[in-house]
């Protein structure tokens, strides 16, 4: 799964990870650095506009899908593959509605081996060699009627070296996949296969502070934490 997530992006750097043509948040300051980013909070996200250019924007993340008559109580902040091409919350968004979150790095825990009750959760920090920034295989909606645009982010049984750590994990795709994956005419088969296209080998992870168990910490998690 993939419930937190940091940022550290200036929009620099996000403009060159991508095509984009026009930026909507041109003239505002760069995002300051987010180290600890729940669900319900907003994330830059970037896709084809109407014309086929891509466009970066903010959104909540924790879909809510263009139909809905109210906010979603179910989780829905990540899209699983299995179900995400016919599940009623997502299939929409999946033929039509692709797009690709910025980030760079998200956290996973497991549960502390010197706490016999079970209750001590470790946080890990996961990222690409170098803290190279990457995009996360995403869905995004616009609601008119709740007058919120919002995203998920889809996720997939873990591989190595994740798998070491949880049994899911999110999709990060390679950049070789960006444009078709956000192009409205790949369809939703075409757009499965894409899935198959990303780094998720190349991950790396450490331990980092119990500070960052809290969403209402902000700060800095730390430097690397030998485990225990």
């Amino acid at each position: 799964m993939c419930g937190r997530l940091t940022h550290r992006l200036s929009w620099a750097e996000i403009h060159g990870l991508y095509r984009l043509t026009l930026d909507p948040l041109v003239g505002r300051n760069d995002m300051p650095a987010r180290f600890n980013i729940s669900p319900t909070q907003t994330v830059p996200i970037v896709h084809n506009d109407k014309d086929g250019n891509e466009i970066a924007q903010e959104a909540r993340w924790w879909l809510v899908p263009f139909w809905a008559k109210e906010m979603p109580k179910a989780a829905m902040f990540n899209a699983r593959i299995e179900t995400v091409a016919t599940s009623g919350a997502f299939k929409d968004a999946f033929k039509s509605k692709r797009c690709l979150i910025p980030a760079d790095g998200f956290y996973e825990w497991t549960l502390n081996p010197e706490d016999p009750k079970g209750k001590t959760k470790d946080p890990w920090y996961i990222h690409l060699p170098g803290g190279k920034p990457f995009s996360f295989a995403g869905l995004w909606a616009h609601n008119d009627k709740l007058g919120v645009t919002s995203c998920t982010i889809i996720t997939r049984e873990a591989g190595e070296p994740v798998s070491q750590l949880h049994d899911r994990m999110p999709v990060i795709l390679d950049p070789a996949v960006y444009d078709e994956w956000l192009a409205a005419e790949t369809g939703p088969g075409d757009a499965m296969e894409l899935l198959d296209h990303h780094l998720d080998g190349q991950l790396q992870f450490h331990r980092v502070s119990r500070d960052v168990n809290s969403s209402k910490f902000a700060g800095d998690p730390g430097i690397e934490i030998n485990p225990l």
